[in-house]
């Protein structure tokens, strides 16, 4: 019993980080597009033609216009979010890893539990979904539902590679082969190694909570009055970064940038004649992270005022 309420309280953790960076007021305060996009911007998601090479042709479109939009002065406060909730998930890796492998290994239908929510962001589940718009859409003559199968695609596969950069620069190990409380990273590790022994290197950032919330966020888009998407795809996510904790694939401080990223290319993927503006009041995001000690365990407890 003791197990499974500090994995529930990792459960909490993870929801948390999906609550604080998916609601939709933080989506209000981080949209912005381009200058050339300016003119082009809608509130809904595009009307593009679709071709059966549309996927792949936007895709070095989407790495120049996510570089345009991500790096700029304007987006500091966004990357400090970023570290900020990596680094208070960093210090919190072990306690959150040590309970949830406990919750692994104590039978073997934790096992197949686990393991079933971290398939689902392995992206056989991600080009089903795709693979299932675009059928619908060739059969039923609908561009919209063509339109989303593709953009699936363009999204997985171009947050992927940013994804895959990064693993193959930061060299972060995995929680079940570590041989720290934390795991080791070994900055630029030689890629021979790397490929040898994956899973002492590729732990950061997560590319299985990058395409889930690229997916999610390209269909929410897609089909805005159907106001169950996000929820339920949010909560999807979160059984994904539960089950790859439980699992040992992956620590919870490789979660923020891989939403961070699959985020943003699901809006750019979903909108390729500019991201929507809209209003955020002030702009000023106020964060506010405080320690947390419970009877069931201990972790950070982050608080988001908009």
């Amino acid at each position: 019993m003791d197990t499974m309420k500090k994995f529930l309280f990792s459960g909490i953790l993870c929801v948390g980080l999906m609550t604080c960076c998916f609601s939709r007021s933080h989506a209000q305060a981080i949209q912005q597009q381009s200058p050339q996009d300016s003119s082009l911007a809608t509130g809904q998601a595009n009307q593009e033609n679709i071709q059966w090479y549309t996927m792949m042709a936007n895709i070095p479109r989407d790495w120049g216009r996510w570089y345009d939009i991500s790096f700029r002065k304007e987006r500091i406060n966004d990357w400090l979010l970023v570290g900020g909730l990596t680094l208070a998930t960093y210090l919190s890796d072990d306690m959150t890893y040590t309970p949830s492998a406990k919750f692994y290994h104590s039978s073997p239908e934790a096992k197949k539990w686990s393991d079933f929510c971290a398939n689902i962001g392995d992206g056989t589940t991600q080009f089903a979904l795709a693979g299932s718009f675009g059928a619908y859409g060739l059969l039923f003559k609908d561009q919209k539902a063509l339109r989303t199968g593709s953009q699936i695609v363009q999204a997985v596969l171009a947050s992927g590679a940013i994804i895959q950069v990064l693993k193959h620069v930061t060299g972060r190990e995995s929680p079940f082969v570590r041989t720290t409380p934390t795991g080791v990273w070994k900055i630029l590790p030689n890629q021979i190694d790397y490929h040898r022994r994956v899973p002492q290197f590729d732990a950061y950032p997560s590319g299985h909570i990058c395409t889930s919330i690229a997916t999610v966020i390209v269909i929410a888009e897609n089909y805005p009055d159907v106001k169950w998407i996000r929820p339920a795809g949010y909560a999807f996510t979160t059984l994904v970064g539960l089950g790859m904790l439980s699992n040992g694939i992956h620590w919870v401080s490789d979660y923020p940038l891989g939403l961070f990223i699959g985020y943003y290319f699901g809006m750019l993927a979903a909108h390729p004649e500019g991201m929507p503006v809209m209003d955020s009041g002030d702009g000023k995001l106020k964060v506010q992270l405080l320690p947390n000690i419970t009877p069931i365990g201990t972790g950070v407890t982050l608080t988001m005022k908009f």
